[in-house]
């Protein structure tokens, strides 16, 4: 089943199963630089922290990731991550580090 999402400046992962992050997170990621997007928030949500975990591994391998934070206090604290995307490199062709 294909589910689409809309490119925009955050993604809430309530919807989703963990199992399912991991590729949705590396899709939308690329559509989002591809985009021109340099900033985005993955909500995520606080529980027990499984989600947090899993986008936190995931953006330490992405090569499209520059570096990547808490978010503030007014924008969802440790229940959402603020991610800066590198610039789009239309010579690298390589997702994870």
């Amino acid at each position: 089943m294909v589910v689409r999402i809309p490119i925009e400046d955050s993604i809430d992962l309530h919807t989703f199963q963990p199992k399912e992050i991991p590729s949705l997170l590396e899709e939308y990621l690329l559509e989002c630089q591809k985009k021109g997007l340099r900033e985005v928030r993955i909500i995520h949500g606080k529980g027990k922290g499984v989600q947090r975990t899993i986008v936190h591994s995931l953006l330490e391998r992405s090569s499209l990731v520059e570096s990547y934070e808490t978010a503030p206090l007014e924008s969802g604290a440790w229940g959402a991550t603020l991610v800066y995307l590198r610039r789009a490199n239309s010579d690298s062709c390589e997702h994870t580090k």
